[in-house]
């Protein structure tokens, strides 16, 4: 291993936090103390979840649970789709990654996700892990009241379902929790397309579920520290708030999730469609330019100069720096869906094990330009007085995420080595 590795993600973590700075409203009033604990807390939550031998062979379990759904849903998308969902096909197949088709066959298992998670949210069976995950970070780094309990959920919810916990709350949120709220909505990514982009990424990584479960684990002491260096407000003393009961049973809670999943389901396929096509068009406009270095500019060649310093604090060597930054350019630009598309379909010999592991860890989250309008609006329609102070809020949020992002990044490619 070499050191000098080592030493750029511990350079990274300092860098990381010296760019929020100049963005603080008062730095003076930062709380060393929570830092120093936060960035502690990320590196304790690491070495537990990815060394201790009993904790990591759960998450092969966890594998299995995943190919399991994933069977499950080709039952269903087969019976739907025919030999597009993955049925038999009526005709020899000669090239069987030619029918995989990504709308039919894969991303249906949000929906699957969705319903799943809904049913065990109406079973107490995710509101008595949220709270117990919630209660390690009061106890630890003071936060607690309904933005705690927020944080703690987007481990296992999306950015806008999680704040609906504690919609009564809101309107009488500070600044400072309204941040963390948002900011911990982008830095991690909800548990039904986790599932996804292990499915995705398993050829890539072995038991790249429980990186991605780890990474939002970590997300949520990343996300108050950066939220706290921008906005350092003392915590509110907030009563206890109890998870609301949003269905009314089993089959509502079944068919409310299928319903959501759907949303979602949709929502993914008319972003990617739109989203590729846009590149697709800048790139075109962009490789009319001279060409630089003897190839034609593109908007990741662009994205990759511009991130490349800060995949270097991650830990990555500088060969293949560019190539990180890329991938980190176009998860912030568009989403981190694309990114890992993009990823997954590198050649084997792109990048170092090492290197894709801390690019897994780096694209893992919702920090990209679209989800400020996704949480401006979402939690806007839930309290329509702070619509402008979210409006206001939303830059900051993007920046604390994604630099909680590459924190994270940086103490995996420490633990991890």
């Amino acid at each position: 291993m070499d050191w000098m590795l080592y030493a750029q993600a511990l350079l990274g973590i300092v860098v990381f936090v010296a760019l929020a700075l100049p963005f603080s409203s008062a730095p003076r009033r930062v709380d060393w103390k929570l830092v120093g604990s936060a960035i502690a807390m990320q590196f304790v939550i690491c070495f537990l979840l990815l060394k201790v031998s009993f904790i990591s062979a759960g998450f092969a379990y966890l594998t299995q649970a995943v190919n399991a759904l994933s069977a499950a849903t080709l039952k269903g998308t087969s019976f739907i789709f025919g030999y597009l969902g993955g049925g038999t096909a009526p005709f020899e197949v000669t090239n069987p990654n030619a029918v995989v088709t990504f709308a039919f066959q894969v991303l249906p298992l949000v929906i699957i996700m969705s319903a799943l998670s809904a049913l065990l949210w109406y079973w107490r069976v995710l509101p008595w892990v949220v709270r117990g995950i919630s209660r390690v970070f009061e106890k630890t780094l003071g936060t607690r009241g309904p933005a705690g309990l927020v944080a703690a959920a987007n481990i296992f919810v999306g950015q806008v379902e999680a704040p609906l916990l504690v919609r009564p709350y809101i309107m009488r949120m500070t600044r400072y929790e309204l941040l963390l709220v948002m900011t911990a909505g982008m830095a991690t990514i909800a548990g039904s397309v986790m599932v996804i982009y292990a499915s995705m990424l398993g050829s890539l990584f072995n038991d790249v579920l429980g990186h991605l479960l780890t990474k939002s684990v970590m997300s949520v002491p990343a996300s108050i520290l950066f939220a706290h260096l921008l906005l350092p407000e003392p915590n509110p003393d907030h009563a206890d708030s109890e998870p609301p009961r949003i269905y009314g049973g089993t089959m509502d809670a079944i068919t409310r999730g299928t319903s959501d999943g759907l949303d979602i389901y949709l929502g993914i396929l008319a972003m990617l469609l739109v989203l590729i096509a846009f590149v697709a068009l800048v790139n075109s406009a962009i490789g009319l330019l001279p060409a630089v270095y003897g190839e034609p500019l593109s908007l990741e060649r662009v994205a990759g100069w511009m991130f490349a310093p800060m995949a270097w604090c991650m830990g990555v060597p500088w060969s293949e720096a560019p190539m990180v930054g890329s991938l980190i350019g176009v998860k912030t630009i568009l989403n981190e869906f694309i990114a890992y598309i993009n990823l997954s379909q590198l050649p084997v010999d792109a990048l170092s094990e090492r290197s894709r592991l801390i690019t897994i860890y780096a694209l893992c989250g919702f920090a990209n330009i679209s989800s400020m309008g996704i949480l401006i609006g979402g939690i806007g329609a839930m309290s329509p007085e702070r619509k402008l102070e979210l409006g206001e809020l939303a830059p900051r949020a993007l920046l604390a995420a994604t630099l909680g992002t590459c924190m994270n990044a940086s103490v995996v490619a420490i633990v991890a080595g």
